[in-house]
């Protein structure tokens, strides 16, 4: 727990070193609020690239590593030492740093998927954490305040007993076979460093993950179709699935990162037998509403159909100014902070767990299991 709740949590960083992505939208992230401050990293495996990006981001120098389990040990020891740490490497890199830093009673942020296999994943969560250390999971877009506001809705019966669920995730920048210098390409289609899905564990698990978050209804079977498009490709860049949810619910997830003119078109659609809602991530901040038998309604952003306080949704502006992609993941890590704190027990049931790892590579598991059985019904047990 952070020693003063007026200054921010120590953070430090595994990965997102020069020419990663998703480092930066975790550093954003972490700063919006005010809830964080970076002060170590080990930021990359090659270490020149680790001491080049952490001196570019203004670490001292005995504050770069070159190695996590170095890091973990250090940062422990400091009176000074990280209380949290964000793991945003490739996939079949996130077990090592997420065990070393919750065995040192650090705080752990990992981006998804959990792990690059499912072994590890069981594995991660039979870790006990020194000093009750937490655990955070960034499926991001569960911090959207209109994803927030429709599984309040749900809850409430306002869409009654849900028939249909409909989610996508088309992508088109895998269209053509990626070159081994593009480093955000390359290591997706590589399985040794994705784990055995491609699309479906890039985005299709970022879709499933929203599609349970806001129902939150149960998987029973799944039937998946995988495919690599692209010529020579090793993993999956198209995904179709059938699911079929208990109580009778049925569901249809598409992603796919071949989509010609798909730039990331994430959305959400449910029925119920009273109502339905429709979300598209590129206009977050407007959801359809309708009530069978009656006119559309538009509902929107930090509106007045709240039903929960707005912290809690993740709303910091008035209606009318937009919130998006960084400011949802901001939601995640400001809500985590009060975990660390001690004082956001109402965030512990909608911020993603260690449980949604788990079952996040359950699904890619049975669904490249499916897709070997020629779309064959399967459990996400197995």
């Amino acid at each position: 727990m952070a020693e003063n709740r007026n200054r921010p949590i120590r953070l430090g960083m595994v990965g997102g070193g020069a020419g990663a992505f998703i480092g930066g939208v975790h550093r954003i992230a972490s700063r919006i609020d005010g809830e964080y401050q970076l002060v170590a990293g080990a930021l990359s495996s090659r270490p020149e690239v680790a001491k080049e990006s952490g001196r570019e981001l203004g670490l001292a120098d005995d504050r770069i590593y070159t190695d996590y389990e170095e890091m973990a040990r250090a940062e422990a020891a400091r009176e000074d030492g990280i209380e949290a740490v964000s793991i945003v490497t490739p996939n079949h890199m996130h077990f090592g740093p997420a065990k070393a830093f919750l065995e040192a009673g650090i705080h752990v942020i990992c981006d998804k998927p959990l792990s690059s296999s499912l072994e590890d994943a069981q594995a991660l969560a039979s870790v006990t954490p020194k000093n009750g250390a937490k655990f955070l999971l960034t499926h991001n877009y569960t911090g959207y305040p209109l994803m927030r506001q429709a599984r309040e809705m749900v809850q409430s019966g306002a869409l009654g007993k849900i028939r249909v669920v409909q989610v996508e995730y088309p992508q088109d920048w895998l269209t053509e076979k990626t070159d081994e210098d593009n480093k955000q390409a390359s290591w997706r289609v590589d399985p040794k460093r994705s784990g055995a899905g491609g699309a479906i564990g890039d985005i299709g698990t970022h879709a499933y993950n929203l599609a349970r978050f806001v129902t939150g209804l149960k998987t029973e079977k799944l039937a998946a179709d995988l495919t690599a498009f692209v010529p020579g490709r090793q993993l999956d860049d198209n995904v179709h699935i059938m699911l079929r949810f208990e109580g009778g619910a049925k569901g249809m997830l598409w992603a796919s990162q071949v989509a010609v003119g798909c730039e990331n078109g994430l959305q959400l659609r449910v029925y119920g037998d009273k109502a339905g809602i429709e979300w598209r991530q590129d206009n977050p901040n407007q959801m359809w509403f309708t009530e069978f038998g009656k006119p559309k309604q538009l509902l929107t952003r930090g509106g007045a159909i709240g039903v929960a306080p707005a912290e809690h949704m993740g709303v910091r502006v008035p209606p009318g100014h937009p919130e998006g992609y960084l400011e949802a993941f901001a939601t995640l890590y400001t809500q985590f902070a009060a975990i660390i704190r001690g004082d956001g027990a109402e965030y512990t049931d909608v911020l993603p767990s260690m449980a949604d790892g788990i079952e996040g590579m359950q699904f890619i598991m049975a669904a490249v299991r499916s897709s070997e059985q020629d779309a064959a019904w399967v459990t996400l047990e197995g």
